[in-house]
Order: structure tokens, then C-alpha cells, then sequence
């Protein structure tokens, strides 16, 4: 990569936004039409497999590991209840909070949807090694954190005016 002599900065500029925005909007169409017939759709699948991993998370920690707002979690959460694979029970800790776990109905479309998005993430992951697909979540990890942090700051300066 060529650098500007006066600023070191590269004198080509890419970013990996329109390729990140890129995969994530064919991925989102994919994965909708895949999961259709179980009516789940791309903003609800990965909830429910962390729920399946998690039984009896709350919305708030379900919230803080995927890095979503609240807002999107409860109407996620809302949708999977609706459809008869997520029920909420209330905690016996703190009766204002819900702990999320999976109805028969979840635990049966679980395996498949798995089945399904393992099979969607080897087509991706054509053409890579063991390695450079470890490279790449290793990666795509660091600039998740990167710009959540960012995310962060910039949601605190709005707070404190």
C-alpha cells in the first residue's frame, strides 16, 4: 500500500463498510428465505439460537451479549413468543425481569434452523482455510468491539449534553 509522504496516511482509502453492509444485506435475504416456512425471520434467528444456548437469560443480558438495543431484543423476543418458540418466565430473583427459554416448539425447529444456517456458512466460507477463516472472525471480532465502543462514547455524549 502507497502512503502520502507528508501525513502516512494510505493514499487509497478503502473501507470494509460497503463489503461488511454488502454480505449483510444478501445474507439477510438468504436467511429470510430460508427460514420462512418457520416463520423466523433474519432479525429473529439469532436470538433463538441464544436463547437455545441460554435458557433462562434475560432480555436485558440477551441484549448486552449481541451488542442490540433493548428495543429491537423485546420485539424480537415478541415475535419468537408469537410464533410459539420462546416463552418468558418471570425470575424468581426479581419478578421485573423475564428469563427466556425455548417451548417444545422451539426445541424442535432449533436443529433445523442450525442445519440451515451451518449449511448458508460453509457456502460463505468457500474458498477459505481453516486459517484465514479463523483470521477472519478474529478480525471482524476486533472491529465489532472497535465500533461498539465508539457506539458507546457517542451514546454518552448525547446523554451528558
Amino acid at each position: 500500500m502507497e502512503l502520502d509522504e507528508n501525513k502516512g496516511k494510505p493514499l487509497v482509502f478503502e473501507s470494509a463498510n460497503k463489503y461488511v453492509s454488502a454480505i449483510y444485506r444478501h445474507l439477510q435475504i438468504i436467511i429470510s428465505d430460508e427460514l420462512a416456512e418457520f416463520k423466523i425471520g433474519s432479525g429473529q434467528f439469532i436470538f433463538l439460537l441464544e436463547i437455545a444456548e441460554r435458557q433462562g437469560i434475560t432480555q436485558k443480558a440477551l441484549s448486552e451479549l449481541l451488542l442490540i438495543d433493548k428495543t429491537t431484543t423485546a420485539k424480537a423476543i415478541n415475535k419468537l413468543e408469537a410464533e410459539g418458540y420462546v416463552k418468558r418466565v418471570p425470575s424468581p430473583e426479581d419478578q421485573r425481569c423475564n428469563q427466556l427459554y425455548l417451548t417444545e416448539g422451539g426445541k424442535t425447529v432449533v436443529p433445523e434452523v442450525r442445519e440451515r444456517l451451518y449449511k448458508l456458512m460453509l457456502m460463505g466460507r468457500k474458498g477459505f482455510s481453516d486459517e484465514e477463516y479463523e483470521l477472519f472472525l478474529l478480525l471482524s471480532k476486533r472491529m465489532l468491539h472497535n465500533i461498539h465502543a465508539l457506539a458507546l462514547h457517542k451514546e454518552e455524549e448525547k446523554a451528558n449534553g
